[in-house]
């Protein structure tokens, strides 16, 4: 049997303890509806964290041990301390897949890791949503027709302020006629990124049937192709070298010496 993909749900938790329709929607709060929905594909080996927890759940033997991490979050982006972006950030640079889906646009790492602002333009009416397959060979369009529809959603429209995609999967249409690139992917160091549009939290969307197998795709997709990459800077000395090197000029640092470069 093939290793399994070791997927961490993370969850800032807020609206399910503060809005009442919230809960009555997600009762076992987004994180374990997500986290529903990644179990039925065997392969996944599926956990959860919340903001609440130490180090929000995100330590470093957590993420140490976690292949893709989706990450879901609206209304506490500040209250994510620093050092975990920055521990989030550099799995990433190490091969770790992220998914940000919905409101994480505005997350803090998803915002380091594509250095914009990540605004859009947005609209609550409850109004449909129709998202076009743009690449139906794509492995997070794998089993999806030309198009599936989210009948209540919120608008989240362009101008989208990203940086140019490598790929855009999807593409949303909404019935007030705006139009938004709804998945999209990058990579940062070794590490595969999806963002996901649809995931307003009073509306059942992570219960979507397609949505679910989107999602799924998408861990497939996002996790490493190779073990571990560490980005660091080594000093490669002159016997070392692959070819004779007759040394021309000033050496600053010397043998074994760390350097800034």
């Amino acid at each position: 049997m093939a290793k399994q993909i070791r997927v961490l749900v993370w969850n800032e938790n807020v609206h399910e303890q503060e809005n009442a329709t919230v809960r009555e929607v997600y009762p076992q709060g987004i994180h374990g509806t997500i986290a529903e929905a990644l179990k039925e594909d065997v392969d996944l080996s599926v956990s959860t964290a919340t903001l609440q927890e130490r180090e929000h759940g995100l330590t470093k033997d957590v993420l140490d041990h976690t292949d893709v991490l989706l990450w879901w979050a609206h209304a506490a982006h500040g209250k994510v301390e620093n050092e975990i972006v920055e521990r989030v950030l550099a799995r990433v640079w190490e091969g770790m897949g992220f998914i940000a889906l919905h409101s994480s646009h505005y997350s803090r790492p998803f915002q380091r890791l594509m250095g914009t602002s990540c605004s859009l333009t947005w609209r609550e009416a409850g109004e449909k949503e129709r998202l076009w397959v743009c690449n139906p060979a794509h492995r997070i369009a794998r089993g999806i027709d030309r198009y599936f529809e989210i009948p209540n959603t919120e608008m989240y429209g362009e101008p989208f302020a990203i940086p140019t995609p490598d790929e855009i999967v999807f593409i949303s249409w909404f019935e007030g006629g705006e139009v938004f690139r709804s998945g999209c992917t990058w990579k940062r160091g070794n590490g595969k990124i999806f963002y996901f549009g649809p995931g307003h939290e009073v509306y059942p969307i992570y219960q979507h049937p397609t949505v679910r197998l989107v999602l799924r795709n998408a861990v497939h997709w996002a996790a490493p192709d190779t073990e571990k990459w560490i980005d660091n800077c080594p000093q490669i000395d002159i016997e070392n070298a692959p070819e004779k090197i007759t040394t021309k000029g000033p050496r600053l640092h010397k043998k074994g010496e760390a350097g800034l470069r």
